[in-house]
């Protein structure tokens, strides 16, 4: 347990007896949820030079909803100064209020604050695509010290994972976008142009983090801590080990071929899940001296997919595989905007 997630524990031990009185016979859940690099579990000592303090989320049934505002009140007026040392009552960069920081909602209220989509109706592929990993883990990832609701369980089942055939659609968009640029790597090279070899190289690096987390069926933090998430994963040391050296390479000839060595990583790492992808995974790009990807892998991963909905999809993958502005990727609202991009 991280230090900020030991703080919200005991907050919660402060609070519970607060909480447990004003709901008397209700599920709720008592958890760190939403931003902060501790839901993630990787606060350190520079996590908290600003915003922090101890925090809390409360979340209720949407039947018990009127409970809120008194809870809020009891917690306010009965909650001591600190906790563990550190203060219960604090303002932070986007709520100046010096007051608690326990975070009260129903399930469906908060899990539709970071999503942008309501979950009690089945969400179309659309609107699966529009969700980032960041949006999925703060509802999901953090510490649950408290749970006697049935609508948080169901919540954390559903955002597990893409729906099998999305899962297989985002895959092959990856791919598609490697073999758009791979052969670039060279082509730049080529004219004397190691700069902008690099710079492509680089986007490409992304990318193959993006698929490693896409394929252990494992959502991808925003980029502050996708390294260190992606060395957990199944193969994510030795992925993250060879872009390291892309990035460290001095000419294009090297700088691709350790590209290509990560995508065979990568296509083992698929073959491992379950899916059959052709080889040989990379090879030559016509008669240049470029890399590009298979471009079967694609057709192996979409020929599965049957539903009419995903097959009709543009070729874009997700929201994280085409756009990484900031102000679009950290606002539900624009995103769900975006879904009017994937209709044909």
């Amino acid at each position: 347990m991280s230090a900020g997630s030991a703080f919200a524990l005991s907050l919660y031990e402060a609070a519970r007896p607060i909480i447990e009185r004003v709901l008397p016979g209700t599920g709720y859940l008592a958890a760190r949820l939403g931003s902060g690099s501790d839901v993630l579990g990787f606060d350190d000592d520079r996590s908290r030079d600003h915003d922090f303090g101890c925090r809390l989320t409360v979340l209720v049934g949407q039947q018990h909803k009127a409970l809120l505002e008194p809870l809020d009140a009891a917690l306010d007026a009965e909650l001591p100064e600190e906790v563990a040392g550190w203060p219960t009552r604090f303002g932070t960069s986007w709520d100046s209020q010096v007051r608690h920081k326990i975070d009260l909602h129903t399930v469906h209220d908060f899990v539709a604050s970071r999503l942008g989509f309501d979950l009690r109706a089945p969400l179309q592929p659309a609107e699966w695509l529009c969700l980032t990993g960041q949006s999925v883990l703060e509802v999901t990832a953090g510490p649950v010290f408290h749970d006697s609701t049935e609508s948080y369980r169901e919540v954390k089942r559903t955002l597990s994972w893409y729906p099998e055939e999305l899962w297989r659609y985002v895959l092959a968009a990856g791919w598609a976008r490697l073999g758009q640029e791979l052969p670039l790597v060279g082509r730049t090279g080529e004219l004397g142009d190691e700069s902008g070899s690099r710079i492509i190289a680089a986007r490409l690096c992304r990318d193959v983090a993006h698929l490693s987390f896409a394929v252990d069926r494992t959502w991808m933090p925003y980029p502050k801590w996708s390294g260190m998430a992606l060395r957990v994963l199944p193969g994510g040391r030795a992925i993250e080990d060879t872009l390291a050296a892309v990035q460290a390479a001095a000419r294009w000839a090297e700088r691709q071929q350790l590209l290509s060595k990560a995508l065979e990583v990568l296509a083992d790492r698929h073959r491992a899940a379950g899916f059959e992808l052709p080889e040989p995974t990379v090879g030559p790009f016509f008669d240049r001296p470029f890399l590009m990807p298979n471009s079967e892998i694609v057709t192996a991963l979409t020929d599965a997919i049957t539903d009419p909905r995903v097959r009709d999809l543009p070729p874009i993958g997700s929201i994280e595989q085409w756009c990484d502005n900031v102000d679009v990727l950290s606002h539900p609202n624009r995103r769900v905007r975006a879904t009017a991009l994937y209709q044909r």
